[in-house]
């Protein structure tokens, strides 16, 4: 990981970070995958009846619309 820069306060608290936007952008990706694993093992550990994809994937478009 390349250098990060640290924002200060007058007190010279670290109260941010600048870091390159290719890390940046690998943290949310990495962040991203971690919270989909996460929903994965939730609703993995439900106990109910299992539906078809096609049912489940009608049942996410129509809840975006």
């Amino acid at each position: 990981m390349e250098k990060e820069n640290f924002v200060i306060d007058s007190k010279g608290r670290k109260i941010a970070v600048q870091v390159p936007v290719r890390v940046y952008e690998k943290l949310v990706a990495d962040s991203e995958e971690l919270n989909e694993i996460r929903e994965y093992r939730k609703a993995k550990a439900r106990k109910g009846d299992a539906i078809p994809f096609e049912q489940a994937f009608r049942e996410i478009e129509d809840s975006l619309k």
